[in-house]
């Protein structure tokens, strides 16, 4: 056999997005290209590697093996050039992290003292919902994933970085209580959601079953940024991440209403899979952060405790 490390990438990919199309957009190629690489991939080997039903693109379970051996040896020559790098006394390479939507507001602070360092490192994040980190780490495309709420069933290592309070929010025109409002208003209010699968809405949904309050469900939005002005419109109210609504509560254009029970916390926590054999980049990484982080929480988040 005679398979090149180009044709071991271009498949991989393929198996990764389960098309031809998807692959050649994430590998920069034309999908022609992608064809002939996995055409001459494929023909050296006695089994097939995929298989087409109808018009959709299936993977064979020995094309799943070949793609999971195909997968460690493209680290290796990754690690290969890793070490070549550090031998020179350069740190090199590529970091990749899926953070959920909200922790788009932190994670840049907790990284770029560490590429303004390693200037050779490219940064590739993906900014997604749990749901995405989680398909992320599980088909093993990224180094770390950032949430704030630890993902079940998997085998995870995990650095706690910073508190994630949870407020009850209006629009900057609701009259507020002279008192803490009761778990109760929740039942009273148009309450603005998260998608299923966002942790901001794993949270709600917990806070409520085990307050046993049943809500006035108004409206289901994608992103914390629409839910943020979705509330600031007068369409509802919401429970949100702090961390994501400062500029608008300085501004006035929302107000946290006091209410019994909050603020709601959690942990924003950087993850990885305990299997995972951690790059040189990303091992210099976590050393990194765990070096920083107190640093940063100083520097760039003292002023979560003042709210």
């Amino acid at each position: 056999m005679h398979y090149t490390l180009h044709q071991l990438q271009v498949f991989v990919k393929v198996v990764q997005t389960k098309s031809i199309t998807k692959a050649a957009a994430e590998l920069f190629l034309t999908q022609p290209g992608v064809s002939i690489q996995l055409k001459n991939f494929q023909d050296q080997f006695d089994i097939p590697l995929t298989e087409v039903v109808g018009r959709q693109l299936y993977i064979t379970e020995f094309g799943h093996e070949i793609a999971a051996i195909a997968s460690e040896i493209l680290q290796q020559v990754q690690a290969i050039d890793y070490k070549t790098e550090a031998f020179k006394g350069i740190l090199s390479g590529r970091l990749k992290i899926a953070v959920v939507s909200t922790g788009k507001y932190i994670m840049p602070y907790f990284i770029s003292g560490f590429l303004k360092k390693h200037s050779q490192i490219e940064l590739t994040m993906d900014v997604t919902n749990k749901a995405g980190v989680i398909k992320s780490m599980e088909e093993n495309e990224v180094d770390f994933g950032l949430v704030s709420i630890l993902p079940e069933k998997m085998n995870l290592e995990q650095e706690i970085l910073l508190e994630n309070k949870l407020y009850l929010v209006g629009a900057s025109d609701h009259i507020l209580s002279t008192e803490k409002y009761k778990k109760q208003v929740f039942s009273e209010l148009p309450m603005i959601y998260r998608e299923t699968g966002s942790a901001t809405r794993n949270i709600m949904e917990g806070f409520f079953e085990r307050s046993k309050i049943i809500v006035s469900k108004k409206i289901e939005l994608t992103s914390n940024e629409a839910v943020k002005q979705a509330v600031i419109a007068g369409l509802g109210y919401s429970i949100m991440p702090l961390i994501g609504i400062r500029n608008e509560i300085k501004s006035g254009e929302l107000q946290i209403l006091p209410t019994e029970g909050f603020p709601i916390t959690s942990q924003w926590r950087l993850i990885w899979l305990k299997s995972k054999k951690l790059s040189p980049v990303a091992t210099a990484y976590l050393e990194f952060v765990r070096r920083s982080k107190n640093d940063v929480i100083a520097e760039s988040f003292a002023w979560t405790q003042t709210l």
